[in-house]
């Protein structure tokens, strides 16, 4: 009895021509779905059997294509309403602010972002969330990813099918290029966020100017901003045969001006031989308090004390009352000078040099000096007045030293408080280059005044004035103070000066003072020792110790 099949219970066998058919949709299939895991691995996997004739083009393509092209949707999707609808509920809430600048910033650049995250390793993943969770819009990123997934399918397919093993071999490095670089992405993204939470404690207000004194070379520190000048100074040595040539350049000063000279010694010079150009100055005298205080009988407040060893503008003070006078005496034993104040209320620093061999001088530079001062509002004090002005708070540290009882102080509003009397670029004033007010008669005048100088032909003078018609015809101005070998041209720290203008105004600069120390010593002029410098060096560092802050 035959039997017969029921075709409710029991399964028909597929024919190999049925599986035949369906193969082409299985594979296709199989390269839609895998995209989703590794897009270009299964595009490659398509274009090899593109190579063997195992799938058509029109299958391969479009799986390929379909499945990366909605792959990024997914990934745009998935942002945009899941990972934005979290934000949105989150306590991160309070960065609304800025995730709304980097909608607006997003919006201007996402059509090319976009473009090059499909050649750029590891890319894709987060610039698609990014465009969800930014709200890019959907059409534009549509047609964005399509035509970019589109022309990208083309060329992987046919690359494949042309090169086969070769291209894989290179697909599998730029895949591990791509998750090395996203692995970065993300360690980089951590540590900004870490940096943000910690620089978010610091006092901005504060490290603010710390951080332009670095970036400003004029306030630079000595151990910073002058190692090229000793570099080039150790050639200058070679060439002039000489280290200590400059000790040589002014053999009527103590080692050339270079250290340890007595400022009243030249001072005491001037008066002699220029006393109308003048400040009257002299040592103060005696062994004990007592005498000390009596020899400042001469001057009437305000006066200057200042030490007769000094540099920098260390110690300088402007005294006006017998208390500031009986102070600065009390804190130090080391030789001071009394100086009849110069109100000035100008001030120039210029620098003068002669070789030994000329019948005339020149003015090499001349420094403008600014005194900078604070305008009280009424409210703020003096301490806050300094922290708020953008160059006074660079050098914070030195006017506060200055003004430590006065720092709480709320100063009236329109209230003036000058900030340095030294015209010192280390005690805070500011400098400008005045070669504007340099005139023959101007230069022919400190040419006079120099040529009586016994011995001297290179330094600066610290000069004090009222009118700069008056500086320009070379009168009416008052010396205070008279620098050697050791001193600068101190226009170098306008702050219109490049970093190069600088040196370059320097290297002249001791260019001259090693020639002219190498000119004196062919004259019979014998240079100092480097030891006996040496301590008196270290005598003046122990004496500057003592010296209170300038004013």
């Amino acid at each position: 009895m035959l039997s017969v099949p029921n075709p409710m219970t029991e399964a028909l066998p597929l024919s190999p021509q049925a599986i035949a058919e369906w193969m082409p949709f299985a594979k296709a299939a199989g390269f839609f779905f895998a995209t989703f895991i590794l897009e270009d691995v299964a595009a490659v996997g398509a274009g090899l059997l593109l190579a063997t004739g195992q799938i058509s083009w029109p299958a391969a393509f479009l799986a390929c294509f379909l499945g990366i092209w909605m792959g990024d949707a997914g990934l745009y999707a998935l942002a945009r309403w899941a990972g934005r609808g979290w934000f949105e509920r989150s306590s991160l809430r309070k960065f609304s602010a800025k995730v709304e600048q980097s909608e607006r910033w997003f919006a201007q650049r996402g059509t090319m972002i976009l473009i090059f995250s499909r050649v750029v390793p590891g890319a894709r993943l987060p610039t698609y969330l990014a465009a969800g969770f930014l709200r890019w819009p959907l059409p534009r990123f549509l047609l964005v990813t399509g035509t970019a997934s589109f022309v990208w399918t083309l060329a992987i397919l046919f690359l494949a099918q042309t090169f086969g093993e070769r291209l894989t071999a290179w697909l599998n490095q730029y895949q591990h290029g791509g998750l090395m670089l996203l692995g970065v992405a993300i360690g980089l993204l951590i540590l900004l966020q870490l940096l943000h939470r910690a620089f978010s404690k610091l006092d901005w207000q504060r490290l603010r100017p710390r951080l332009a004194r670095w970036t400003q070379w004029e306030f630079w520190p000595a151990w910073m901003f002058y190692p090229p000048v000793a570099i080039y100074c150790l050639w200058l040595a070679i060439k002039y045969r000489g280290l200590t040539s400059p000790t040589a350049a002014n053999p009527g000063i103590f080692s050339g001006g270079m250290v340890g000279e007595s400022k009243h010694a030249m001072l005491r010079e001037l008066l002699r031989t220029s006393p109308e150009f003048t400040a009257e100055a002299q040592l103060v005298s005696g062994k004990t308090f007592e005498e000390r205080m009596q020899s400042l009988g001469p001057f009437g407040a305000p006066f200057i004390l200042k030490p007769d060893l000094g540099q920098r503008g260390v110690g300088i003070k402007l005294i006006r009352t017998r208390a500031q006078a009986e102070s600065y005496l009390r804190q130090t034993n080391a030789p001071l000078i009394a100086q009849r104040y110069a109100p000035g209320p100008l001030e120039v620093g210029i620098f003068y040099y002669r070789f030994p061999h000329e019948t005339r001088g020149h003015i090499f530079a001349i420094t403008e000096k600014l005194f900078p001062k604070l305008t009280g509002d009424g409210r703020s004090t003096v301490a806050e007045l300094i922290q708020r002005d953008p160059r006074a708070a660079i050098i914070a540290e030195i006017y506060l030293r200055r003004f430590a009882a006065r720092r709480d102080e709320v100063l009236a509003a329109g209230a003036e408080l000058k900030l340095v009397e030294a015209g010192n670029h280390a005690q805070g004033c500011i400098f400008r280059d005045g070669m504007r007010l340099c005139t023959p008669a101007l230069e022919a005048r400190m040419d006079e005044i120099s040529q009586k100088l016994d011995g001297f032909f290179i330094g600066r003078y610290d000069i004090r004035f009222a009118s700069e018609d008056d500086l320009r015809a070379g009168k009416n101005f008052q010396i205070i103070e008279l620098n050697g070998a050791a001193s600068e041209a101190t226009s170098i720290y306008d702050a219109k000066n490049s970093l190069w203008s600088a040196y370059r105004t320097l290297f002249q600069q001791w260019d001259l003072v090693f020639a002219i120390g190498a000119a004196n010593r062919a004259r019979g002029v014998s240079p100092e020792k480097l030891w006996p410098m040496f301590r008196v060096w270290r005598n003046y560092h122990a004496l500057a110790a003592t010296y209170p802050a300038a004013d």
